[in-house]
């Protein structure tokens, strides 16, 4: 079953190249759970193993796609509301615990929690549509909404192109590897919020 949904992620890649990743990652990151990081990861590996894509331009096409979808996540979620939160967390089945621990990370980290969440699973599907519910500052979820693309994609894009050769372990080792870069992260985040201050948090309904 799983080479069976590889093989399909992989036709479906070659089939619409960039507009592929960038509307698998816009989804995702709109608050609709496809698997945009193994297309991304596929995509990477196959721009280093049949050079059918550019890893550049997967970076750039990844990077928009996803900043574009937690964009449109988020004006779903101011607009649309807590009973909109409540519909979609049903239809796609996801959790009260998945939702409350965001809720918490928003009001113990503030903005910068967009950043993180694209590196926490499950958090980055629903972390654009929490946001504006919870009504971020925008300019706030703009930047580290970016910020977070950018690093992740360029991460997630890196780690398929360079260990392209052992597919296998990489796709089992992923986890280790996000865990590796938010730590780093984390830390350039920290010496950031200690030299330049808190930004800004989010305000509840």
């Amino acid at each position: 079953m799983a080479q069976e949904a590889l093989e399909f992620l992989r036709n479906l890649i070659v089939h619409y190249g960039y507009w592929g990743i960038a509307g698998a990652l816009l989804l995702e990151n709109a608050g609709i759970p496809v698997p945009g990081e193994t297309i991304l990861l596929l995509a990477s590996f196959l721009a280093f193993s049949e050079h059918e894509l550019s890893l550049p331009w997967i970076i750039v096409v990844g990077t928009c796609g996803a900043t574009v979808g937690d964009n449109i996540g988020f004006a779903l979620g101011h607009y649309g509301g807590r009973r909109l939160l409540d519909r979609y967390r049903k239809t796609f089945r996801i959790s009260d615990a998945l939702v409350e621990r965001g809720e918490r990370l928003f009001q113990r980290f503030g903005s910068v929690t967009i950043f993180f969440s694209r590196f926490i699973f499950g958090m980055r599907v629903i972390a654009g549509p929490l946001a504006g519910v919870l009504r971020m500052d925008w300019k706030n979820f703009a930047l580290f909404n970016f910020l977070g693309a950018l690093v992740w994609v360029t991460t997630i894009s890196l780690v398929g192109y360079f260990f392209g050769r052992n597919w296998s372990v990489l796709a089992e080792e992923l986890d280790q590897f996000q865990i590796a870069i938010l730590i780093v992260a984390a830390l350039a985040i920290l010496v950031w919020w200690r030299f330049f201050g808190r930004p800004g948090s989010t305000r509840s309904r």
